[in-house]
């Protein structure tokens, strides 16, 4: 394994380190201002449009997909560009159009879809010109667990009608979300994992009702499009709207959430490094009881473990996606949820390290680490919980070998 940056990694990691140091850091209060001033506007902020111009015009664009428009990389070469990006995780994805949910249906749109959906959904997508959504988990069901979603896709002639409610639907809220991948069960009574599909279901059919945001912690992610509940209420698409086949889309989700477990703890690496240059600058300049927070044991003993944890974790997301790069998603199973496990648990413990440093200022908005902070617990969640991932790494683990 040699995980030394090739020439291309050192120049789009070059050139991201510039846009986010130039425009898009700049650009955080930028953004904060337009939201409080339009505090029930959904929709994606002309500061974002202007750094996705940007972005653009620099080349920095779909960068997480190889072979496609701004130079996708492959997974090795993404990971510390996707780390850089979660130095300003409000901004700097949806900036480089690498933001998810989007990014997981362009992957699932690139490898299951047909023509016709690819140049319907896949090309705007990449385009910059919607949002999407991905509609698995359920209130109703535990959703860890795919084979019990209660979702139904019904076969009538030549439509699909789809009965169910689903939620933390992200970016459903913004206006511009206007494709929703919906899995749900076609053959209840079917073998376990071919019991489900997935269907597109534009977000303006009949029959689909936003019904409300869902804030993480406080924080409703109104720039980035929210957390919606939605219900789908006799909602008719063409049957040429399944993705892939039949039976297919348990499979499907493994293959969509593969990719994006990783990019999320890639971007959540960058995170950790945000706080600990806040961190740097904080206790070199906050002095209490006869001298600076840096000189404090406390304080050097955090700073040591949280460096340790880094850099051994950074090593573990490299290897998984050199893994994901040579050998496939599928034989990288078990790196993919051991970072998925270690990662947002270690960059919890760091923001929460920091957030202590900087005592009532870090739980406000006044510093990006409290929803940093909120970003990582959730992260704990997302794409399946902790327990599931340490489950199925254990029976792994405990599997007679040859």
């Amino acid at each position: 394994m040699d995980f030394a940056p090739d020439a291309t990694t050192e120049t789009r990691t070059k050139e991201v380190r510039a846009f986010l140091e130039e425009l898009v850091i700049p650009a955080e209060p930028v953004l904060a201002s337009e939201v409080e001033a339009t505090p029930d506007d959904w929709s994606t902020r002309p500061v974002v449009r202007a750094l996705q111009r940007e972005a653009r015009r620099r080349g920095l664009w779909n960068l997480f997909l190889p072979g496609r428009e701004g130079g996708g990389l492959t997974n090795l070469q993404y990971a510390p560009v996707a780390e850089l990006s979660g130095r300003s995780p409000r901004l700097a994805p949806i900036a480089m159009n690498c933001a998810a949910p989007d990014t997981g249906n362009m992957e699932l749109l690139a490898e299951f879809g047909s023509p016709e959906q690819r140049a319907e959904w896949l090309e705007p997508l990449l385009d910059g010109r919607i949002r999407s959504a991905f509609c698995m988990t359920e209130p109703a069901v535990a959703s860890s667990d795919a084979s019990q979603i209660a979702t139904r896709l019904r076969r009538d002639g030549d439509q699909y009608v789809v009965n169910g409610r689903k939620w933390f639907a992200t970016g459903a809220m913004n206006p511009e979300c206007a494709i929703l991948i919906v899995m749900g069960k076609t053959d209840p009574d079917g073998p376990r994992h071919r019991q489900q599909s997935m269907v597109l279901v534009p977000r303006d059919t009949p029959g689909v009702t936003v019904v409300r945001s869902l804030p993480v912690f406080g924080y409703d992610d109104r720039d980035h499009g929210g957390h919606a509940e939605i219900a789908f209420e006799d909602v008719r698409v063409p049957a040429s709207n399944l993705i892939g086949e039949e039976g297919g889309g348990f499979a499907i989700a493994q293959a969509r959430l593969g990719p994006g477990r990783i990019h999320h703890c890639m971007r959540a690496l960058g995170m950790a490094e945000r706080a600990l240059d806040l961190v740097r600058e904080r206790v070199n300049e906050r002095v209490a009881f006869g001298g600076p927070l840096a000189e404090k044991d406390t304080v050097r003993t955090w700073a040591a473990e949280s460096r340790i944890e880094l850099e051994a974790l950074r090593l573990l997301v490299y290897k998984t996606a050199w893994l994901m790069d040579t050998v496939g998603n599928k034989r990288a199973m078990t790196e993919i949820q051991a970072i998925k496990i270690a990662v947002p648990r270690a960059v919890q413990r760091i923001l929460d390290r920091a957030m202590q440093l900087f005592g009532a200022a870090g739980l406000s908005y006044d510093r990006p680490l409290a929803e940093m902070f909120a970003a990582a617990r959730a992260m704990r969640l997302a794409d399946g919980p902790d327990e599931v991932h340490l489950a199925a790494l254990g029976k792994a683990e405990l599997r007679p070998r040859p």
